[in-house]
């Protein structure tokens, strides 16, 4: 009796133990001030996983504005280990793991930007929505973790998440080792006329004439077009109240081949110029669609078009061969693909835009730059510059979703690895 009370208060012990280790982030998360947190499924390779929700200045720079709550998730390997920062440009439902925490076995921390998905204040004070109010959301989370984890910082986005991503660094050059922007655009125009330059040379005069030809297709049969449209959009449950049906239409079209490329269009999949028009249609739908112009979508996107049209930049659609055959949409000037929300007005400014890329130029070391040479958006990334420290990739035949380590040769994994390794050495 005696042994086995001994043994009891052995294993009891023990689990005490087991479980203070278990529990010892959830003890230091506890005592950051503004966070709070609950357990979510662990990933593979990790010892826990939080959802965190961060208590964030409307203002930084006037805190009587009031506060909202910034989503993060953060995937626990060891508080000695590196931190990813995942600089995410849109809303985050969800836990996601990205390949750079895996290449360097680090903790990572995602977080959800601002003013989107469940990160909103009550009320959508849209002018606290900028570059500057953003990416201190991201140093404020920086500096909090930092009390938790002090190994090398590291952080990255794709596509929006990676232009906050060359932002943030603009903003608190000193928060991170190094910076990895994936496929991301630093615009600096309203409308970019790069873009332009881009989709007049991308591809085989033939692949671009057959891209022409489509639109031209559903242009010229645009009745039975929207007539088919219309059966589709009532079939996935969209509406258009922002932009007539006719205007989405248009709009759809004119993005055919900024989308073509984006997303990996193949030349060879292209109908033939006298195949029928729901070939055409049938075509378009898988390559542009044109739900990107819904209502639905207008709504998710607002704050990206917010942020467009006001400090961002974008694109806008070159309707110099389309002149003749668009009825629903201004023909000069271009139309803007930027669609702000509530149709406000904004006084464009780029200011920051064109500080940030000088500041790039002439003082960008630390950063690895993964773009797609098949992407669209590759014709305003940060152009390659031998006087950096820094990487350039502009993966062959890659797209928009394409432009990751994992479909990289073996030597460019290798320089991406060595390379952040020896910055976090020399850090």
């Amino acid at each position: 009796m005696k042994y086995n009370a001994i043994f009891a208060c052995l294993v009891t012990l023990c689990l005490a133990i087991s479980l203070s280790a278990q529990d010892e982030l959830a003890i230091k998360l506890y005592d950051l001030e503004g966070v709070s947190f609950q357990k979510i499924e662990t990933p593979d390779g990790y010892n826990s996983a939080f959802e965190l929700r961060i208590k964030q200045p409307i203002d930084h720079k006037d805190l009587s504005k009031g506060y909202f709550y910034q989503r993060a998730f953060l995937s626990h390997r060891d508080l000695d280990a590196p931190m990813v920062l995942i600089t995410e440009g849109y809303q985050r439902p969800r836990n996601r793991l990205y390949e750079l925490t895996d290449l360097i076995m680090a903790n990572q921390i995602d977080i959800e930007h601002r003013f989107y998905g469940e990160s909103v204040p009550d009320s959508m004070e849209y002018e606290y929505l900028n570059l500057e109010q953003a990416t201190a959301d991201y140093h404020r989370i920086n500096t909090l973790f930092k009390q938790i984890y002090s190994g090398d910082w590291i952080s990255t986005g794709i596509s929006k998440g990676g232009q906050t991503t060359i932002y943030y660094r603009y903003f608190y050059p000193d928060d991170v080792v190094a910076s990895v922007p994936y496929v991301a655009p630093l615009n600096l125009e309203k409308e970019e006329k790069r873009i332009y330059d881009f989709l007049d040379n991308k591809g085989t005069k033939e692949c671009r004439k057959a891209i022409y030809d489509v639109q031209v297709k559903l242009l010229e049969n645009r009745d039975q077009v929207l007539n088919n449209i219309r059966w589709y959009a009532k079939g996935a449950d969209l509406s258009f109240t922002y932009l007539t049906p006719e205007q989405a239409f248009e709009y759809a079209v004119l993005e055919y081949p900024f989308s073509f490329w984006q997303w990996g269009g193949v030349c060879e999949n292209i109908p033939d110029k006298n195949a029928s028009v729901d070939t055409h249609l049938n075509h378009f739908l898988d390559v542009s669609g044109i739900s990107f112009f819904s209502d639905r979508d207008m709504d998710r996107y607002a704050s990206h078009y917010y942020q467009a049209g006001d400090e961002m930049g974008y694109y806008s659609y070159n309707t110099r061969d389309f002149k003749d055959l668009l009825k629903a949409l201004p023909v000069d000037p271009n139309p803007s693909a930027i669609f702000t929300p509530n149709k406000m007005e904004l006084d464009y400014d780029n200011t920051l835009a064109k500080m940030t890329y000088a500041w790039v130029r002439d003082h960008g070391d630390r950063f690895i730059y993964i773009n797609g040479a098949d992407d669209t958006w590759s014709a305003t990334a940060v152009p390659e510059n031998k006087n950096r420290d820094a990487l350039w990739f502009f993966l062959e035949g890659a797209d928009h979703g394409e432009a990751r380590i994992k479909y990289m040769t073996d030597d460019q994994k290798a320089s991406v690895k060595l390379t952040l390794d020896r910055w976090m050495k020399e850090n």
